[in-house]
């Protein structure tokens, strides 16, 4: 029996060490279509946003597209709101709250919310990551924002909820974000204005059933007073900035038939170097 037990232990140890280099080899891959896209795409207009895209704790570019965005901006209280922030080890913000921001997290799911509460321990004492768990609706989102008592203005408000996303940052009237990062819903195209039907306890199906179109939420935006500035190329994140900071540091038009990215959700590997993603115990000197 203990012998029979080592070899399926050997046999899965091999099968292991396959997936992980058939993994790193279509990283590369992924990385030799991308890089010449991207690469020509910023020749032809610097102002673009997408060739600036990295990950390092974003499940696809999102890290990249912050920091390029708050390059040319700069940044105010390096305060930020994030809900839909699952355990946090792979979100829009991670990278954020390790390299000296802080802010609120908020998610439905009490796992996530412990587990975050464990990695971020650190960043918790030290009064730099507030977690709440909460259900987000259009109704509570404002309730909940306050109680945080963070600044009106803020750097970054990120929304990654699978469904209500818009009717959610539709409802947001007390924070002034200079920055939003939302979810949008590749499968509709430009110019088609497509919003999910509110339903206040919704939960995701993990379909292409979800969300809102790129144009959809480009008009919210405008409305708003946000400009459409930019999208990943995994086509999953839309980026607005506010009107009073645009100027001329971002491609225009800014519009969603200018700057709409079709879905490439395997443009990016996860775990691509073979170093699992976890949150360790880091100190950020200024």
């Amino acid at each position: 029996m203990l012998e029979a037990l080592k070899r399926i232990q050997s046999k899965l140890r091999f099968f292991y060490g396959i997936s992980h280099r058939a993994e790193s080899i279509y990283g590369l891959l992924a990385r030799m279509y991308r890089e010449p896209l991207l690469a020509a795409e910023k020749a032809a207009d610097p102002r673009a946003l997408t060739p600036y895209g990295f990950t390092a704790y974003s499940q696809t570019d999102e890290d990249g597209i912050f920091q390029e965005i708050f390059r040319r901006i700069g940044t105010t209280n390096r305060t930020l709101i994030d809900f839909g922030c699952a355990e946090g080890v792979e979100n829009n913000t991670t990278y954020l709250i390790l390299t000296g921001w802080r802010g609120l997290w908020m998610d439905g799911d009490p796992a996530g919310i412990r587990k975050c509460r464990q990695d971020f321990r650190r960043q918790i004492e030290a009064g730099r990551l507030l977690l709440k768990q909460a259900f987000i609706t259009r109704e509570n989102i404002n309730g909940l924002i306050r109680e945080a008592g963070l600044p009106e203005e803020i750097d970054i408000l990120s929304i990654d909820i699978d469904g209500n996303d818009y009717w959610v940052w539709e409802a947001i009237d007390c924070v002034s974000p200079r920055v939003v990062a939302i979810e949008y819903n590749a499968t509709f195209r430009p110019p088609a204005q497509v919003v999910q039907v509110y339903e206040p306890q919704y939960r995701p199906n993990y379909s292409n059933s979800y969300g809102a179109s790129l144009k959809a939420l480009e008009c919210l935006g405008a409305r708003k007073g946000y400009s459409l500035a930019g999208c990943s190329f995994s086509g999953v994140n839309a980026f607005f900035v506010r009107n009073d900071l645009v100027k001329d540091l971002f491609s225009p038009p800014f519009t969603a038939e200018h700057h709409y990215r079709e879905a490439h959700y395997d443009a990016f590997v996860r775990g691509y170097s073979r170093h699992r993603k976890a949150i360790g115990s880091y100190e950020v000197f200024e």
